[in-house]
Formats: structure tokens, sequence, C-alpha cells
């Protein structure tokens, strides 16, 4: 017998994320130096790590030898601080993917449902079909979440709804008082699950801290991966009501977040300088590159986080001719946007030469020739 006849029939239709191509990957692919290749594919900080972090983490190497504190105090401390919870409010995960799979194992089962809109990022809908529950996507109108359709969506059979701000592919972002009329509406037997992996990007990203100390079910989930720069270490995280963090915590593996990844991100909440520089550049940036897609005449979305949504006629195309450029980018395809891509903001000289180089493969097309035929 071979092995797909023994594995529990529902893997056999578990869908793959598809993560941004490696850099290493293109290099090999095209005859292309590794170090002249931008990736804008995968939402990661063009300044790189945090330096403090960064500090903390060669620090922290010099006792590879022992095993990580598995609870993670020294860094639940500092999120402690941070956000004025209590400590035993936060769970500490290998990436918030990690904590949405968890959340998913928890609370659903067979027979369960989740609702989340359509185009949303696409780890929930794994974590929901990983846990043997079935997935409720609905409909996103000009790719924005539709809460009236996601509140009549809700059943006696939905355990979680969940909602990304900004969301990840199509950057649609949502108020304070619309989160909170949509949460007050929400039946007693469901949990709300807010991502805020780009919160830091925005200047008025919704906060939610009151609805979990008035009682309402609702856990919010951050990671270190975007503005912290340290998307390699893998450590993210999640807060809500303690009995609520104590029951996923029952499901976390022992040690799941190495000492390294945990010193990094102690230090680099204490970082406000890169934090800061790391949200004028993608402000100077998202400019830029929607003052070049205007140029274009391009259709685009830029409405928070550190990328934009862009409509093209032919994105697998532009996407296999920028990559032989050196120039990676996202096609969505897993998100049913057939006609988009999603680049990453990059500094002022990285969106200078992707928008050089659109421009380039634009013409090129219109003229039946590509960019990398040109001399």
């Amino acid at each position: 017998m071979k092995y797909s006849d023994l594995v529990r029939p529902d893997v056999l239709k578990q869908p793959v994320y598809e993560p941004g191509r490696p850099i290493e990957d293109v290099a090999r692919e095209f005859g292309l130096e590794a170090a002249s290749i931008l990736k804008l594919a995968s939402n990661e900080n063009p300044l790189g790590p945090s330096p403090m972090g960064m500090e903390a983490a060669e620090k922290a190497l010099r006792e590879a030898h022992l095993y990580p504190d598995g609870g993670c105090w020294r860094l639940r401390e500092a999120l402690s601080t941070k956000f004025d919870l209590a400590t035993d409010q936060f769970i500490i995960t290998n990436g918030s993917n990690e904590f949405v799979t968890l959340l998913c194992q928890a609370f659903c089962g067979p027979g369960d449902e989740a609702v989340m809109g359509a185009q949303s990022f696409i780890a929930f809908k794994i974590g929901v079909l990983l846990a043997g529950a079935k997935p409720v996507e609905v409909p996103m109108p000009d790719m924005r979440h539709d809460l009236d359709a996601m509140l009549a969506a809700v059943n006696d059979k939905t355990k979680l709804v969940y909602i990304p701000c900004p969301n990840n592919p199509t950057g649609d972002c949502l108020t304070q008082e619309a989160l909170e009329a949509f949460v007050d509406q929400l039946p007693d037997h469901v949990i709300f699950c807010f991502d805020e992996a780009y919160a830091e990007y925005s200047d008025d990203a919704p906060d939610l801290r009151p609805l979990i100390a008035k009682g309402k079910k609702v856990v919010c989930c951050r990671t270190f991966s975007k503005i912290y720069g340290l998307a390699a270490f893998r450590i993210g995280y999640a807060y809500g009501d303690a009995e609520l963090i104590s029951l996923i915590n029952r499901l976390r593996a022992p040690f799941n977040v190495n000492a390294i990844a945990q010193a990094a991100a102690t230090a680099a909440l204490r970082d406000h300088d890169h934090v800061a520089r790391a949200k004028q550049v993608n402000d100077a940036g998202l400019k830029q590159l929607v003052a070049g897609f205007e140029a274009l005449g391009l259709e685009y979305r830029a409405e928070g986080g550190n990328f934009v949504l862009l409509k093209v006629e032919n994105p697998g195309q532009i996407f296999e001719t920028l990559q032989q450029e050196g120039i990676i980018v996202r096609p969505l395809k897993p998100y049913l946007l057939t006609q988009h891509i999603r680049i990453t903001v990059g500094t002022e000289t990285q969106n200078a030469r992707l928008l050089t180089c659109l421009q380039a493969v634009l013409e090129g097309e219109e003229s039946g020739d590509s960019a990398s035929e040109r001399p």
C-alpha cells in the first residue's frame, strides 16, 4: 500500500500554503547573482531586522546548549508592559500562523464552521481545514470584508470568525466603530479572531482591548515578522482573556519558540527607533509606488500594511518576466485574484527599480516583446 492509502483522507484535500519564492531559487533558475535579486513578495521589512533584536539574538546564541524558557516569561512580561495586560493574557507562538492553527484545533472539529472573508489571509482557512471543520468563505465585494454578510453567515455551527486588519492581500482596513458594532452582534458561542499582523504600520489601527476587558470573546494575534524584521525567527503572539489563552496553551508544544527568537523579540520591542524608521520608509514608499502606478495607468489598492495590490492584465506573465529581471513579486491565484499581483513596499531605490522594470515589461507586452529580450 502507498502512504496515501494510509493517511487520513482529509489530509489529501488539505491546501498547501505557497510562500513567496526564495531568492536562492530564482538565482539558480535564471542564472542571476543572489545579491542582485530584489524580493518584494513576502511583505518583509526592507530595512532588515531590528538591530537591538539582532544584538540580543547573538548573545543568546552563546547559551544555545540550554533549553529555552518554555513559558516565554520575559517576552510575555515585556508585552504585558506594552499592552497594559496581565502576563497570563499572552501566548507566544512559532509565528502567528501557529497561533491560528492552535486556535482552530482548540475550538473547531468535524461539524463545526468558521467564517472568514473569501480573500482573507489563507492561513486561517488552512487551520480550519486541518482541524476537520468547514471554512465558510464570505464574498468580499470590491475586495472588502462585508460585515453584514459575515454576520448572516454565522449560525449554530459557527465557532470562529476571522478578520485581519489590514487584510492581506487586499489591504482593506476596518474602523474601530465598525469592528465594535460587529463584535457586539456576534452570538456568545462565537470567538472572534482579529489578526493585527500589520497594525504597527497604521496610524489609527483599531484597539480591541476594551472589548476583551468587557468580556467579549475576542482574541488578537500579532507577529514580529513584519515591522520588527524578525521573519526568519518565526515568532508571534496573541492576547485575549486569560482563560482562553490557558486553554490554547494546553495544545502548544513544549519549547515551541526557541531561545534565540525569544531574546530577539524581547529586545526588538524596545527598538523604537527601528520601528519608527521602518514606518517612515514604508509611508514614503507607499506614496512613491502609488505615484508610479498612477503614471502607468494601473489600478491598485494601497490602504494599509506594507504592500500594494496591483491589477494587471497578465499577472502570471508579469510575475515570470519580473523574475527574469531579478525582481520577485507575489501572484495571487490561491486567493482567486487572477488579475492581480501583490508587491511589498521597499526602499526608495528598490521601489524605483521595480517601477522602471514594470514599465519596461508593460511596454514590452504592448509591442509583443519582453523586457528581458531588450538590449
